[in-house]
């Protein structure tokens, strides 16, 4: 199942390695994790408790993947690398657990700021106190750093101060590089679990114990993807989009041969083109709604080459013995409920749900700062004022985990946050004021489109001082 030619990306592929899985070697390559090797080599089914489960997020979030490794239980073979040896079991416990084990040990770690997560606003958070010279650390759960932008093939549209014209994959690198450079240290494969008295942050970092009582902190643990129920929705086959989107694009993987996409946003439509693009036929796309949620662009790059686009149509269920073998679909009505004799079946062995993300914020959520629920936005997210500070003083939020938007958003946001941690622990200074409330007027105009009118309303009610175009008074 790996992809050896694609149009745009070329795979770099470490050491070939060799690991087991219940008993049987597998062959991988150094880089991978254990779930995309296991994926490669037809390996679906992680899980069987209570029935055939697989990977559904690919990110870290879900207990579809959880296996044991060299005895430990529980581990999350998303974020898990590859090693020559490894022994590697189907976890057979029901219960699903969060964490692989306790930390032994214990490090101080000392930082002026702390970011937590790793991906475009993050890293831009991190960037940004850096360079006022402030001693910056992130901590990011997977084993390399970049968040969702590593598996991002298309173009991003803007300026070139926003990375217009590059792809998500490289402007990963180009932030990873400035965060080396700005002396910011990454750890990696390093989860936050915890928030504790006088504002120490606990940290399992490889099985080690890290504590950090940081000046100022910054979380951009970004969104994690949305569930649908219907029968057959976990089995293997049935994932994210985004996970669809790790497996080929960052892996080079094809998670399926045949796909049926539910959701015609922009993530929907552009998982379809890159599943085209990695060698999948995707069978049709539905929409429960009568429009097209998407941009026109890319909603006609897949109509071009043959995909149909089903609006008024919603999933009914899945089907097969142990993985996806059919994908049953019907028209709705106006109650969005499906029409009794308008289903149509599809021969597919992999269903992509692209139905929205719902904001990470529950680490916000344990250190006690004031959450609003807002739909437009995507649920829970922090009220916080025009600089990105929650209602705890010194902690600040970027990116998604804000309320979902687009990633030219997360970058903004993240650079509003790293500037406001800065003035936090440096108090005012004119170059790094103006240099705020240059990166607020930007992200006034990104979301002057009719895209971000739904967005700008939900950020009524969750900040302070939200103006008619996005920005800020």
């Amino acid at each position: 199942m790996r992809i050896w030619e694609h149009p745009v990306l070329r795979f770099e592929r470490g050491r070939e390695v060799s690991f087991f899985f219940d008993g049987k070697r597998v062959t991988a390559y150094e880089g991978e994790s254990v779930a995309a090797a296991l994926w490669a080599s037809g390996v679906k089914c992680l899980r069987a408790v209570p029935e055939p489960q697989g990977p559904f997020c690919m990110i870290g979030y879900c207990s579809g993947c959880m296996v044991r490794v060299d005895g430990r239980s529980k581990v999350r073979a998303c974020l898990e690398p590859v090693r020559d040896g490894l022994r590697v079991e189907s976890d057979v416990s029901s219960a699903p657990g969060f964490f692989e084990a306790a930390p032994e040990g214990g490090e101080e770690v000392v930082a002026d700021v702390v970011v937590v997560g790793s991906g475009p606003s993050g890293l831009s958070a991190a960037i940004a106190a850096a360079k006022s010279g402030l001693s910056v650390v992130v901590f990011e759960r997977h084993f390399r750093p970049g968040g969702q932008l590593v598996k991002q093939t298309h173009k991003f549209f803007g300026s070139g101060e926003l990375f217009g014209g590059l792809r998500g994959f490289q402007i990963a690198e180009v932030l990873v590089r400035e965060a080396g450079e700005a002396g910011v240290r990454i750890y990696t494969r390093s989860p936050v679990f915890g928030w504790f008295s006088e504002g120490v942050l606990a940290v399992n970092s490889g099985g080690r114990l890290l504590t950090v009582k940081p000046k100022a902190l910054i979380v951009s643990t970004g969104a994690v993807e949305r569930f649908l129920p219907f029968p057959g929705n976990t089995l293997p086959g049935v994932m994210g989009a985004g996970a669809a989107q790790t497996l080929m694009n960052e892996y080079g993987v094809k998670p399926g041969e045949r796909a049926v996409v539910v959701g015609a946003g922009n993530v929907g439509l552009i998982v379809s083109y890159q599943l085209l693009q990695a060698g999948v036929e995707v069978l049709a796309i539905v929409e429960v709604r009568p429009e097209i949620g998407g941009w026109f662009v890319h909603a006609a790059k897949v109509r071009r080459l043959g995909v149909p686009i089903l609006t008024e149509h919603t999933v009914v269920r899945a089907e097969g013995a142990g993985r996806v073998e059919r994908v049953v679909v019907a028209r709705v009505g106006g109650d969005f409920q499906p029409v009794e004799g308008s289903e149509v079946v599809f021969n597919a062995d992999l269903l992509l749900l692209a139905v929205g993300l719902t904001p990470e914020t529950r680490l916000l959520a344990e250190m006690g700062a004031k959450m609003v629920w807002s739909s437009e936005l995507g649920g829970y997210v922090p009220y916080r004022n025009r600089y990105m500070e929650t209602s705890i003083p010194g902690v600040f939020v970027a990116g998604d985990a804000s309320g979902v938007e687009e990633a030219t958003t997360a970058l903004l946001t993240g650079r509003v946050a790293g500037l406001s941690a800065a003035l936090r622990v440096l108090g005012p200074r004119g170059e790094l004021v103006e240099e705020r409330e240059r990166a607020l007027r930007l992200l006034g105009e990104v979301r002057g489109t009719q895209f971000s009118a739904k967005v700008i309303e939900g950020l009524r009610r969750v900040s302070v001082g939200v103006q008619e175009d996005g920005g800020s008074r």
